[in-house]
């Protein structure tokens, strides 16, 4: 592997061919060659989680709001602190639909 290293030493990039930037081989098992690629996919795998959270808390709040409709729950019986977040982020959803920044993307596309 032919890697490239950043100001302070760090592999910063990595190449199977050896390029105008990646210009200095490196063994495939080299502790620093391995760190690197664990690294990446760990964050890989940490941005991939906190995208699937995102998307997931908009399902919670559909089924917290579909549990209310139904009369399972009543808003009051939540802990404060959930029923203070609901309300925050209903208030930013409402003031961010009257700007046009947020679609309703998800009734559209036949997600809860």
């Amino acid at each position: 592997m032919y890697v490239k290293r950043d100001a302070s030493g760090r592999i910063a990039q990595v190449s199977r061919d050896k390029t105008p930037e990646c210009n200095e081989y490196v063994m495939a098992g080299a502790p620093a060659l391995v760190a690197f690629l664990v690294d990446e996919e760990v964050g890989h795998d940490e941005a991939s989680l906190q995208t699937s959270d995102l998307a997931f808390v908009r399902v919670l709040e559909d089924v917290i709001g579909l549990l209310m409709d139904k009369g399972v729950i009543n808003f009051t019986e939540l802990p404060e602190a959930a029923q203070e977040k609901m309300m925050a982020r209903q208030s930013l959803r409402r003031r961010l639909n009257g700007l046009g920044l947020v679609g309703d993307g998800d009734e559209e596309d036949g997600v809860i």
